[in-house]
């Protein structure tokens, strides 16, 4: 079973920029699409973002779409999210995930256990 680790979270004034970071936790060939999701506080958890490790398809969430861009690099294995231009209501714990089917709209498994985000106003 593939098991993912984020990272990159922390605290950034309104309109500032993070990039999280999304890495399997053991080394593996990476045929599986990676989803972001968030939860904040008393809310249900939110897709924000997907791409496929094969081809370029990509999908955003209503609500981040314009500021946020999912990106990856074959070279490190790795899955990225540059959120800019960010807002209180992005405040949040940020978990990826896998879609094993590779297609990214799911089911997702192996989740992270999250990163903190924190938009400060």
């Amino acid at each position: 079973q593939v098991q993912v680790v984020e990272s990159g979270g922390g605290l950034v004034q309104v309109g500032g920029s993070l990039r999280l970071s999304c890495a399997p936790s053991e080394p593996t060939e990476r045929n599986f699409a990676t989803g972001w999701f968030r939860r904040a506080p008393g809310k249900e958890r939110e897709f924000v973002a997907s791409i496929r490790w094969r081809g370029s398809n990509k999908s955003y969430g209503a609500s981040v779409r314009g500021r946020f861009t999912i990106s990856k690099d074959h070279a490190k294995n790795t899955v990225y999210l540059q959120m800019n231009n960010l807002k209180p209501e992005d405040t949040a714990v940020y978990y990826c995930a896998a879609d094993v089917s590779g297609r990214g709209s799911g089911p997702y498994d192996g989740w992270g256990q999250g990163t903190q985000v924190t938009v400060s106003s």
